[in-house]
């Protein structure tokens, strides 16, 4: 087992891995730009290194930086958390090539399923059913217009190396599709370097239900259940709940042995989610997140495991704990991500927190790095919290997030926490009776 790891992160998700670290008597490591020397992951790690001024560029994402705090301190392992280096396949290979473990999959494994493309070829190549949509990239107009007639409208232009929603445009008939190409096109260039779309057919009134993954790089994985993460204001995922309110144990058992057995062909190793679009019945591939999801904790609390622990069991070579026959769901999950903005138009809102008070009993579970008199820094993500409740089924849960919710204080800046009271009001967030496109319809109605 590891003696030292680094945490390469930031806020709520770099106090979660320094957690697991103590708790299996592991000695962490943060690292901190100069805006964060006095967040909470600072304060709790056993030691921490300045890598660099504010902005991500020159701190979380500098792989010198990183590598250079792992040699200074003596960490054996990275762990990346979500978001910054934690799905760079790069990165991963400087660490491989300067002998630290990173817990998470291989670098090859980050890069396959990195870009779109690559990603859809592979699950179709291991039996997961994807959208009908191009093979491959799609070069101009002319070909788009085929495809499009073939899959039949409505479409959605995807950018290969996309993500967050930037890069995607649907068209509803040929003439708009040529405008929703170009448009594509642009916004993928400018923000990621790559114009390279494809092209998918876009479904109605789809669900986004999300497969959790594990591997231990040795043949052998296991699926914990789906997670449904269709409640989304544009792209990104707003609550999340586990088990999904639609699926049956018999689809759930279907698809998800099809994801674990694509892993174990993969000799997949760490965590993974497997995301699709759910209509009628179908499941269709989106992507795979080749890391910890922001919304693990859904799973963690219906399966009483420890993920975070897992991973790091397994990238030190330890055998995988987790065994298909005995994971049995125990109730039900929701997590709401606590940002710090400004409602209706959701700008971000940094600031310093006056006066905080996290929730508490049964059942309830607050992951953030918040605590009185903390500055928020303007320079980084504006999610502040997330709020896990469990419960023995999906109406005690509601119940028992809208009672904490009400126990929540943040004080100083503005929260979405008005928005989660008001959705928990509504009889479709009761009933369950929701789609991807859902909320944002909700807003344009409400929000003003």
């Amino acid at each position: 087992m590891f003696e030292k790891i680094l945490i390469a992160n930031r806020g709520e998700i770099a106090l979660r891995v320094i957690r697991a670290c103590r708790e299996m008597g592991i000695a962490s490591v943060a690292v901190h730009s100069t805006a964060d020397s006095d967040a909470m992951h600072v304060r709790m790690a056993d030691e921490s290194v300045c890598i660099g001024p504010p902005p991500s560029s020159e701190s979380y994402l500098s792989v010198p930086a990183i590598i250079s705090a792992c040699e200074i301190t003596g960490a054996q392992a990275i762990h990346p958390g979500y978001g910054f280096l934690s799905e760079n396949a790069s990165f991963v290979q400087a660490l491989e090539d300067h002998g630290i473990t990173f817990i998470g999959p291989t670098s090859e494994h980050i890069r396959i399923m990195g870009d779109k493309i690559t990603a859809k070829e592979t699950a179709k190549a291991l039996g997961i059913p994807v959208v009908p949509g191009s093979d491959g990239g799609v070069p101009d107009v002319a070909t788009a217009k085929t495809v499009a007639k073939e899959i039949g409208y409505p479409v959605i232009i995807k950018a290969t190396a996309g993500g967050g929603g930037r890069g995607m445009k649907v068209a509803h008939d040929e003439a708009g599709l040529e405008v929703a190409f170009r448009t594509a096109r642009s916004e993928a260039k400018a923000a990621f370097g790559n114009d390279e779309v494809y092209i998918e057919k876009y479904l109605q009134k789809p669900r986004h239900i999300e497969i959790q993954v594990f591997g231990d790089g040795k043949g052998n994985a296991v699926y914990l259940g789906e997670r449904d993460c269709s409640l989304q204001r544009r792209h990104q995922k707003v609550l999340e709940e586990a088990p999904g309110p639609t699926i049956t144990p018999e689809e759930r058992s279907r698809i998800g042995t099809i994801c674990a057995d694509a892993m174990k062909k993969l000799g997949y190793i760490g965590a993974g989610t497997i995301e699709f679009l759910y209509e009628d019945g179908e499941f269709y591939f989106i992507e795979m997140n080749t890391r910890l999801q922001v919304e693990h904790p859904v799973t963690e609390a219906i399966y009483g495991v420890d993920l975070v622990r897992e991973q790091i069991r397994v990238a030190a070579g330890e055998p995988m704990e987790l065994d298909q026959d005995k994971l049995k769901i125990n109730g039900h999950a929701i997590e709401v991500r606590i940002n710090a903005e400004r409602l209706p138009n959701f700008a971000p809102c940094p600031g310093k927190i006056t006066q905080y008070h996290a929730p508490g009993g049964l059942g309830v579970r607050i992951d953030s790095a918040l605590y009185d008199g903390y500055r928020i820094p303007p320079y980084y993500d504006s999610l502040i919290g997330k709020l896990i409740v469990h419960g023995r089924d999906r109406p005690e849960a509601l119940a028992r997030l809208s009672r904490a919710l009400g126990e929540l204080i943040v004080d100083g800046v503005d929260t979405t926490v008005p928005l989660f009271n008001a959705l928990l009001d509504e009889p479709d967030i009761k009933s369950g009776n929701y789609s991807i496109h859902w909320l944002e319809k909700w807003l344009s109605e409400n929000l003003a």
